[in-house]
């Protein structure tokens, strides 16, 4: 079963009224869901979490699908929504830290639409992460250490992706702002692009 079974098939042609996706990616922690719901509302978009999706179409907690089938089979399903499982268009999407680690991944989403990424301290995601049991990568020993090892692991990735916003010490609103004319000024080249 994959993710866009569940889904109206209507919900995934383009709405002509509404502009490229907006894909917040970036490591856990970062403000991605948070942000991406503010940003969701000022354009009048669906927000979607690419974790919340996976967890509702599969009936089962992130962890409970990292305990009982395994982490490759959670990137398979990240895959899933990420290739059929929401609307091409009228969209913000946060996803998940991991998603365009996987090959491809990073590809897919700049041809569906805006990538921003989020990035954050190693501090200021242990800070925002600590009280959240919904993080299995982070349910160990030593949490610091691992976002540590797991932020250089990525970083290559994540300066690919797209422009990078810092989310340490600034507000919601000034964050907010920044986002949306990046969002503005991409959508706009992207839209004057041959074949667009």
């Amino acid at each position: 079963m994959t993710l866009s079974n569940q889904r109206d098939p209507k919900k995934g042609a383009p709405d002509a009224r509404k502009g490229a996706n907006l894909y917040l990616v970036g490591f856990m922690g970062t403000g991605k869901s948070t942000l991406g719901r503010m940003m969701a509302a000022r354009l009048r978009y669906t927000f979607l979490d690419s974790d919340g999706e996976i967890e509702r179409v599969r009936g089962k907690t992130i962890p409970e699908i990292f305990a009982t089938e395994g982490e490759e089979a959670f990137r398979r399903y990240e895959r899933e929504f990420i290739q059929s499982g929401h609307p091409s268009s009228g969209c913000v999407v946060a996803c998940g830290g991991g998603l365009i680690t996987q090959d491809g991944m990073l590809e897919a989403l700049k041809a569906k639409g805006v990538v921003v990424c989020l990035v954050a301290s190693a501090d200021t995601i242990l800070e925002r992460t600590a009280a959240n049991r919904n993080r299995p990568l982070l349910n160990c020993e030593d949490p610091r250490e691992r976002i540590r090892e797991l932020l250089a692991e990525r970083e290559p990735v994540y300066r690919r992706a797209g422009t990078l916003v810092l989310t340490d010490n600034r507000s919601r609103c000034e964050l907010l702002a920044h986002i949306h004319r990046i969002y503005l000024r991409e959508g706009r080249e992207r839209a004057s692009r041959p074949g667009s």
